[in-house]
């Protein structure tokens, strides 16, 4: 299984380090045309609004059309991009998932915390989860065909829709594997159909 790690900015390399652990070939994608070499994308954290200077019109493109048709996963600021509706400030984002996220919603750099989470019950394992945000977007609509998989206190954090799913937290960086593993089960069941 051959997985992308959008490798502009922010830390792509815990992502592939995650993946690679769990047994996926990770290419370190950083030219659109990359993205036609690969099963499965993850998005990692970082700047929204700077990803999308880096992307350009046409990788923004070449993105979008990835993202619906082939699994892609986000992380904060990858979570961001995915959304249909972006706010504070309002900015584009490729329709993936039927979401409104809000960016920043947790303040600044210096409001970043380490919280325990759970999976919504059947979705991932029953135990909880640690989740590190760092300044965490906060999903603040979720569509119809949106399912949530985990949850810090009321709020979604993790969320699946199709082939799209993001975390508005950074899994890369806890020693849980599970988010990163379904994920792969994600390109694994979509790759099979």
């Amino acid at each position: 299984m051959k997985i992308g790690v959008l490798a502009l900015q922010g830390d792509f390399d815990a992502h592939r380090n995650r993946l690679e652990e769990l047994g996926a070939e990770v290419v370190l994608v950083k030219k659109p045309q990359q993205l036609d070499e690969i099963e499965g994308l993850v998005i990692p954290g970082g700047e929204s609004g700077t990803f999308l200077k880096l992307l350009g019109e046409t990788g923004f493109e070449k993105l979008k059309q990835f993202a619906r048709t082939k699994p892609t996963f986000g992380t904060c600021a990858g979570a961001i991009l995915l959304a249909s509706e972006v706010e504070n400030p309002k900015q584009a984002g490729l329709g993936a998932l039927d979401i409104r996220i809000r960016r920043n919603a947790y303040g600044r750099q210096l409001d970043s915390s380490i919280l325990e989470g759970r999976f919504v019950e059947g979705k991932l394992g029953e135990s909880p989860i640690e989740m590190v945000f760092i300044r965490a977007p906060k999903i603040e609509r979720i569509g119809p065909g949106v399912e949530v998989l985990a949850t810090e206190g009321e709020d979604p954090v993790a969320v699946r829709q199709g082939r799209a799913m993001a975390a508005t937290f950074h899994p890369e960086l806890s020693d849980d594997s599970r988010v990163h593993r379904a994920f792969l089960d994600l390109v694994s069941n979509g790759h099979n159909k």
